[in-house]
């Protein structure tokens, strides 16, 4: 596997954060315009967010603007979080909706976008150390029996957790940063900043999930640090990763399983262990590799190279 060096590669990832007027999505989710021009409904709880949204009818448009601050100084112990019922605001079979987080918000609670559920927009949240531990993603897609979401644009968010290993919790004290699983497709993640979280974007459920070959992401202009993994881990489907910034990833960056198909593009790695990777499932994934730029401190791990199946002698 050869990275290639792409001069100014670093200013391009680290504008993932920068502000100014934000412009429409790009990639795979560029048809999404969510609520569109909808005069917007102010919503400070969790609770008012979700009796929102059960009072739409489910189409023709609602914009939310999202002004509740989180002092999250009173989480004073971050291992107790995991135990604690998770608190998910729900999209269930509902389209053309925006929940935008008004500037200096915040909130203690994820967003979930599941079913027949099309052009939503998620901005500008700030969501950290969510109560739900493996129930509780921060932002998560996902297909059911009524349908697969499309049309979705993450953008300008910042979404964090806590590395703390926490007695019983196993490597769920904080699940999903970016979650999207079974069939979820034309999605843009653009302008996040995910931080100090264990499993950060998830792309395929299982290996067995098949729906997920109609999966099509475009994560551009993020920034990623003090992670663990899942950068993403991407199962099936196509995905373009452009122009984002990891930093500081401590088990593997970008993993592409079961067959999907990545095309990794000026991309900025710096102290990561293995930044592009194929591993932990029975069959590999594929992508091309152009003019990213690699810093220091980039290590690698072997994978299990055990066989499946018995191999016979030779000679």
């Amino acid at each position: 596997m050869i990275i290639k060096t792409l001069h100014g590669a670093l200013a391009l990832a680290l504008s993932a954060c920068a502000a100014g007027a934000i412009a429409g999505p790009v990639g795979y989710g560029a048809a999404t315009t969510g609520g569109g021009g909808k005069t917007p409904v102010n919503v400070a709880t969790f609770e008012a967010v979700q009796a929102a949204i059960d009072n739409y009818s489910g189409s023709g448009g609602l914009v939310l603007n999202y002004t509740g601050q989180f002092d999250f100084g009173t989480i004073k112990d971050v291992c107790a979080q995991w135990k604690l019922p998770a608190k998910t605001v729900q999209i269930k079979n509902k389209s053309d909706v925006t929940i935008k987080g008004a500037n200096g918000s915040s909130a203690n609670f994820g967003v979930r976008v599941v079913g027949n559920a099309h052009n939503v927009i998620i901005q500008n949240m700030t969501i950290g150390l969510l109560q739900g531990g493996e129930d509780a993603d921060s932002i998560s897609l996902e297909g059911n029996s009524s349908g697969e979401p499309s049309k979705i644009w993450i953008d300008h968010n910042t979404i964090f957790a806590s590395l703390t290993k926490c007695s019983g919790a196993g490597d769920a004290s904080f699940d999903g940063g970016i979650d999207m699983k079974k069939g979820v497709h034309h999605v843009t993640v653009s302008y996040n900043y995910v931080y100090n979280y264990q499993k950060v974007a998830l792309n395929g459920y299982s290996d067995s999930d098949t729906k997920n070959s109609a999966a099509r992401t475009t994560y551009h202009h993020n920034r990623f640090e003090n992670v663990e993994s899942r950068l993403p881990l991407q199962r099936r489907g196509l995905s373009h990763i452009y122009n984002n910034y990891f930093s500081n990833v401590f088990t593997s960056g970008i993993n592409v399983r079961m067959g999907g198909v990545a095309k990794i593009e000026s991309n900025y790695f710096e102290n990561i262990k293995n930044p592009v990777t194929s591993r932990d499932s029975s069959e590999i994934g594929y992508w091309d590799l152009i003019n990213n730029y690699v810093g220091s401190g980039i290590t690698w791990s072997t994978p299990d190279g055990s066989k499946p199946y018995a191999m016979p002698p030779t000679g």
